[in-house]
């Protein structure tokens, strides 16, 4: 007679393999040819590090469950960060704790309040304007934004689901990371002054398309961003944070957005996390340049924008809460700026045809404007101008 313990052995290493799996998805489970314990499949180890990554603020990007180029530009300053003489390789992961984070899936619940976060988007600004606020589209979108998540991950986990039919009391499966909850930002037109981290400094390499927020020889975060275009590139140089704003309106400006002059044809879209600008604006002093959300965060590195730098408003929140007024912001293409005295370094010139924004600077104060009335010159305002 064997032993108990051979007799159970099998169904502990099955039990561990599909504690990794999101809870009652058989479909998951039959995907595999052979269950594991851990780690179950090359997918689950790439969310596990996504999400590992994205909690200690080094933005592997939308978790996806592929380990690609945001994941693995992650992994490399996490590993800077730490010290570790790491080399961003995707090899590396099984030596980070990963075993915090389990499980690797959890359960989300619809509720009522959910529905009053979603409503018609339309796509024209003269539309928009008419808006008290502007939601989320659909319940998929809501989700993914909230678990930091590609739409399209999030069906592939909850097949035989109806990801774009979503109720209340639906129950889904979601990756296990801190949600952002866009009803926990509130409009707040100036964010007072933090004196302590006027010593940070933001990095933008337009290069690589990701930003580092450092102290002294320490760097404290990392996200991917999208820097501009070819037409409009983010201005490499040096500048100051005048001031952030979360929930902020956007004005809408063609001729800002394609000429860089400021007209009196204009349209005020509300805030809401679907704003052009998402959740976070923190103006620099370069006029009409500043850092900010967006309302497509699942495209943040694979699209452009008229030449300022776009976060997903998850990670916009999470930068507005360790950053102030007064900082200094480096913009540049992976190349270090020259120190005062030093010679530039060599950098190709501006592309012929190209286009330098010289929109007026933005400033924000508690005042509201007028929704689409003419501005006066000098007025302060809450708007977003990029």
């Amino acid at each position: 007679m064997k032993p108990l313990f051979f007799l159970f052995f099998p169904l502990l290493v099955v039990s561990a393999a599909l504690a990794q799996l999101p809870p009652a998805a058989p479909q998951a489970a039959e995907e595999l040819s052979v269950v594991k314990a851990e780690p179950v499949g090359d997918r689950e180890l790439a969310v596990k590090l996504q999400i590992f990554l994205d909690q200690n603020n080094f933005g592997p990007g939308k978790i996806d469950g592929r380990a690609k180029e945001f994941t693995l530009k992650a992994l490399a300053r996490y590993e800077k960060a730490q010290g570790l003489p790491g080399t961003g390789l995707l090899e590396e992961a099984s030596t980070l704790p990963l075993e915090s984070i389990h499980p690797i899936y959890t359960t989300y619940t619809v509720v009522p309040e959910d529905l009053s976060r979603i409503g018609d988007v339309p796509s024209k600004p003269e539309q928009q304007a008419k808006l008290k606020k502007m939601p989320y589209p659909s319940l998929l979108v809501f989700l993914a934004e909230r678990f930091h998540s590609d739409p399209d991950f999030l069906v592939k986990i909850n097949k035989g689901t109806d990801m774009e039919a979503l109720k209340v009391g639906d129950t889904v499966f979601v990756p296990n990371v801190v949600p952002f909850k866009i009803e926990g930002v509130k409009e707040v037109a100036k964010l007072p002054v933090v004196p302590a981290f006027k010593t940070r400094r933001i990095h933008i390499d337009t290069k690589e398309k990701m930003l580092d927020l450092t102290e002294g020889e320490k760097l404290l975060a990392s996200y991917p961003i999208t820097p501009g275009s070819q037409t409009l590139p983010a201005p490499a140089g040096t500048w100051k944070i005048l001031g952030i704003a979360t929930l902020p309106w956007f004005r809408h400006d063609e001729g800002v957005l394609n000429h860089g002059v400021r007209t009196n044809n204009f349209y005020n879209i509300p805030a809401g996390p679907t704003n052009p600008v998402g959740v976070l604006w923190c103006g620099l002093n370069r006029p009409g340049i500043g850092v900010h959300g967006t309302n497509q965060p699942f495209t943040i590195g694979r699209a452009g924008s008229h030449g300022c730098i776009r976060l997903a408003n998850w990670d916009a929140i999470r930068l507005s809460a360790m950053i102030t007024e007064g900082m200094t912001v480096v913009i540049d293409d992976g190349i270090p700026l020259p120190k005062p005295g030093e010679k530039p370094s060599e950098k190709p010139p501006l592309k012929v045809g190209a286009k330098v924004s010289s929109n007026p600077a933005l400033t924000v104060t508690a005042q509201t404007a007028t929704k689409n009335a003419p501005q006066n010159p000098g007025r302060e305002t809450k708007y977003a101008n990029h």
